[in-house]
């Protein structure tokens, strides 16, 4: 009987690595979904909800001060809006990023902005009590339990697409995408 344990719980945290954690880890709102609402203040101390962008195309993208993997993409982040920023880029329509940092500290949060050149107007703070359970109210209601984490949204606010990579999201916006 002890011959077979090994090769038991081998296989139990082989099936967790490959399909329970991805599992877990996907946010709770999928392609085809309508966004759920966010209200929050920028960074300026402006009043920000996300119908103000109703007629847009919106990258909604959790992150962290904190989070390596985050700053490491924040310069292709950077580069992408300034691509697509303009309406003529996008049938006339124009795409803004709503920045959502997950954080515990404003501070180092703003640091980050400022250091890594996020130059849009959207920034969030979504204050975590602790970042290892993602109990921070944005987060918990999308059901973000990792960052980075992307939402791209269409016009009318449908969820378009989940941590695509910024190769499929050009191709979504330019119109090269026939399932947009």
């Amino acid at each position: 009987m002890r011959k077979y344990i090994f090769p038991g719980i081998v296989a139990i945290v082989l099936f967790w690595f490959f399909v329970g954690k991805p599992l877990y880890m996907q946010p709770s709102y999928q392609r085809g979904e309508v966004a759920p609402m966010i209200t929050g203040t920028t960074l300026n101390g402006k009043d920000f909800s996300l119908t103000d962008l109703k007629g847009k195309y919106v990258l909604m993208d959790f992150w962290g001060s904190w989070c390596g993997p985050c700053r490491q993409e924040n310069p292709n982040l950077v580069a992408f809006y300034k691509k697509f920023k303009i309406p003529k880029d996008i049938n006339g329509i124009g795409l803004e990023v709503v920045s959502i940092g997950v954080e515990t500290s404003s501070d180092r949060w703003k640091k980050a902005i400022l250091r890594d050149g996020l130059n849009w107007p959207y920034h969030i703070l979504d204050q975590a009590q602790s970042l290892r359970f993602f109990d921070s109210p944005i987060a918990k209601n999308y059901g973000v339990k990792q960052v980075p984490t992307k939402f791209l949204l269409n016009p009318s606010g449908e969820i378009i697409g989940v941590n695509l990579p910024f190769t499929k999201m050009e191709e979504i916006l330019t119109g090269q995408n026939d399932k947009n």
